[in-house]
């Protein structure tokens, strides 16, 4: 498969495209700083330098031609404030899915966020709502459109090695997953077709991947 990953440089991305490369996928992995693309190239991906805020969609439909699918791990990330949030976080997801539909690519699997459905409702902290707005945003968006769309909602993300044993439903309830499991999780969602509109939260539990991604689309 050819994977277009926005995000290529964050955490989740990079133990995608290990995994991707491990087995002969092409992982294409857009980054916005070109000093990153020897890291990238490395860890056995394709990268290229994509700004997901100054670019357009008529620029990216080029870089998706000929791919099976397109994955959403961008964000603004830890320090960045309520406007990349929106810029990022939700514009971002949106010029994806806008240039997706363009270059006929359907598959798109995006990260988004454990009780993303709430947005910013209840969130004293301005920046932590303008993320989970965001989060909202994005999801809507993509919802609505006539894609090949899963929506995988992690909860609080960690460093820790992966187990490779998660819990995947529509409702897991709060908890913490390793980002290597939520790369597992996409890879194995990217190869699960039955996965298209459907929209799961992701923590750590005790149940195989493999096993939970089928248990999600039976």
């Amino acid at each position: 498969m050819r994977i277009v990953i926005a995000g290529g440089h964050g955490k989740i991305a990079q133990h995608l495209e290990r995994l991707l490369a491990a087995r002969g996928d092409d992982a294409v992995a857009l980054i916005r700083n070109p000093d990153h693309a020897d890291e990238l190239a490395r860890l056995g991906a394709t990268p290229v330098t994509f700004d997901l805020e100054s670019g357009t969609s008529e620029d990216l439909v080029g870089i998706l031609a000929g791919a099976d699918a397109v994955v959403f791990a961008a964000g603004a990330g830890a320090g960045s404030g309520a406007a990349r949030k929106r810029t990022v976080d939700r514009d971002g997801a949106i010029l994806l899915a806008d240039a997706a539909e363009k270059a006929g690519v359907r598959r798109y699997v995006i990260v988004s966020a454990i009780n993303a459905e709430r947005g910013g409702a209840g969130i004293e902290d301005e920046v932590m709502a303008a993320y989970m707005e965001a989060k909202k945003e994005a999801d809507d968006d993509l919802a609505a459109r006539d894609l090949d769309w899963t929506i995988v909602r992690p909860g609080a993300l960690t460093d820790a090695p992966g187990t490779g044993r998660v819990r995947l439903a529509h409702k897991t309830g709060s908890g913490e997953v390793p980002r290597e499991d939520v790369a597992r999780v996409l890879l194995a969602v990217l190869d699960e077709p039955g996965t298209a509109r459907v929209t799961a939260e992701l923590v750590s539990g005790d149940t195989a991947i493999g096993d939970a991604v089928a248990a999600l689309v039976h």
